[in-house]
């Protein structure tokens, strides 16, 4: 093992796996609670509604269950399970409508609204430095659940694009979902 700056997260031994090749500085951090979204867990059958689609499903649930934000007459906020930073929120229609451009005036209201919301729920919490917002249309665009729209606030930071995603493909969650979920609740601005 090379000299390295003594960081309280290192583990006083490393222990090395037998056949894993020549050896280098680098700590391992596993995350296989991904392997589930990678398989396809609570991905619909089919883009029929009660097909197991996800969305339809949450708002039967309560809130902390569900991770639900905050609800809106036509729409609502939810954590999303398999987040690609803390806080990422989507802003899904209760109605299971597949294309943007079959909403109605309420639910474009709705998710227009909770967007401005999300993103000073997030700001409050968390001091989010900006915001990717966006809907992937379509499976060829990369919806992973093309049938129910979803609109996705992903908060931003200065520096969240570090070797972990970029090099590592691993995103680290400083925090539970339930506890982010209930931050953001308690800061939802209220109309």
């Amino acid at each position: 093992m090379t000299d390295t700056p003594e960081s309280p997260y290192q583990p006083e031994e490393l222990v090395r796996q037998d056949g894993v090749g020549v050896g280098d500085p680098f700590l391992r951090l596993w995350t296989p609670h991904r392997m589930a979204y990678i398989e396809g867990e609570n991905k619909p059958t089919s883009k029929d509604a009660g097909s197991g689609c996800p969305f339809c499903r949450l708002p039967g649930l309560p809130d902390t269950d569900a991770l639900i934000v905050h609800r809106a007459e036509a729409a609502y906020a939810v954590l999303n399970l398999y987040p690609y930073n803390p806080g990422h929120l989507m802003l899904v229609p209760y109605r299971h409508v597949a294309d943007y451009t079959e909403l109605t005036a309420a639910e474009v209201s709705d998710i227009a609204a909770l967007t401005q919301q999300a993103m000073l729920a997030v700001r409050a919490v968390s001091d989010a430095h900006g915001f990717n917002i966006g809907m992937n249309q379509g499976e060829i665009a990369g919806a992973g659940i093309a049938g129910h729209l979803h609109q996705h606030v992903v908060p931003r930071w200065s520096g969240d694009g570090n070797f972990m995603p970029v090099i590592g493909h691993t995103k680290v969650l400083p925090q539970l979902l339930g506890d982010t979920r209930a931050l953001l609740a308690k800061s939802w601005p209220t109309d």
